[in-house]
């Protein structure tokens, strides 16, 4: 017992000192100052692919219009055949916060063979862009966030100062109802245990990750990448995108309060809907990685509360030993969304709700509904 009570306390002692301390979550756009451009501001148009989004599409729009941005700057927004009025709310965005000359409706087409939803819409922004100008940056942002005046200044700066061609921020999730405080924090704390924040921005690391909702590309990085056709079946495609960008040069991932999400989950089911549609590809489709994951998550965290409440002795201490450590490493996470440290003491059960999400996500793989979003299945079979 003592024997098996130990691995949980080892894994989290890993995790804690030799995992790139990613629970500190100390990569931040909004920690150190960036100098302005030396040779004038780079010219910029925000791609955004939007898919039945009519209820938070305007507020999006609105504020891209609303960036403090000096150079130029212009939006391509790539209706995906949305089906509830998306497109014309939009469009009644632009023209209500003056953005007739800098804003662009796209008709999205439908999908082809062997491409996902969001990457198809985004290729045809990149292509209809790239026929009437070329801009040295693109942004891609999801048509449910919302960004701070100065955002993309901001990106813009990081991106110019440090030489980067790629710049990704994680945008803040809502974080309200009883299943978002418990649930949303984790989510990005589980991103970041897969991919540490500060490994992805390593030069002399091959870690590659990025969050979808807030992306800054050099045009010219991303056509000598070869475009977005590379990644054009990814369902995590915005891990899959800094992939090929971390191969012509720097990349770099941080956590922001500048680009923040309008999506509410007040419900599990929402949460799940969100973990569930990429869980399973995360693990290349395996039935193998999948027990060994689900396993592995319940010795890890449903173990360590199990041994601290009813194991003895040496068995019991290490358990507690390891529930703690689980619980301080949470805390940085939930300070940055300002919720009370005593969430920490709920990481066992998170991870148990966490596990079965991605059991969810590999029967919805089974029964075809893989990779589902927006009424749509895009898993391979």
């Amino acid at each position: 017992m003592t024997f098996v009570a130990l691995v949980p306390l080892l894994v989290w002692t890993y995790l804690v000192l030799a995992r790139g301390f990613f629970w500190l979550m100390r990569e931040r756009d909004d920690r150190g100052g960036l100098p302005g451009t030396a040779h004038g501001w780079p010219s910029v148009v925000a791609i955004v692919p939007a898919r039945d989004e009519a209820d938070v599409v305007a507020h999006a729009v609105a504020s891209l219009l609303a960036q403090d941005y000096p150079g130029s700057f212009r939006i391509v927004l790539v209706d995906d055949q949305s089906t509830d009025g998306t497109a014309e709310e939009a469009g009644r965005a632009a023209r209500m916060n003056g953005g007739r000359e800098r804003f662009e409706l796209l008709r999205g087409q439908s999908r082809p063979a062997g491409w996902t939803g969001k990457v198809w819409a985004m290729h045809q922004g990149l292509k209809h862009v790239s026929e009437t100008e070329a801009p040295d940056y693109l942004l891609f942002t999801d048509a449910d966030i919302a960004h701070a005046p100065d955002n993309i200044q901001c990106l813009v700066r990081r991106a110019e100062h440090d030489r980067l061609v790629f710049v990704s921020l994680m945008a803040k999730l809502h974080c309200d109802s009883f299943a978002e405080r418990l649930l949303v924090p984790a989510f990005v704390f589980f991103f970041a245990m897969l991919f540490p924040f500060a490994w992805a921005n390593d030069r002399t690391r091959t870690t590659a990750a990025a969050a979808g909702g807030c992306m800054l590309v050099r045009r010219d990085a991303l056509v000598a990448a070869g475009g977005l056709e590379p990644i054009a079946d990814a369902i995590i495609d915005d891990c899959a995108l800094a992939r090929i960008l971390n191969q012509q040069g720097p990349t770099w991932l941080g956590l922001t309060n500048r680009a923040t999400s309008l999506r509410f989950y007040p419900a599990f089911g929402d949460i799940g809907r969100m973990v569930s549609r990429s869980a399973y590809a995360q693990l290349r489709y395996s039935p193998a990685l999948l027990c060994g994951t689900v396993f592995g998550m319940l010795i890890v965290y449903a173990a360590p509360p199990l041994l601290a409440l009813f194991a003895q002795g040496t068995a019991r201490l290490e358990g507690a030993l390891a529930w703690l450590l689980m619980a301080a490493a949470y805390q940085p996470i939930l300070r940055f969304y300002r919720l009370t440290p005593a969430w920490g003491a709920a990481m066992p059960a998170i991870g148990a709700i966490y596990a079965g999400f991605t059991i969810d996500s590999a029967i919805q793989h089974w029964r075809g509904r893989g990779g589902m979003w927006k009424g749509r299945a895009q898993a391979p079979a």
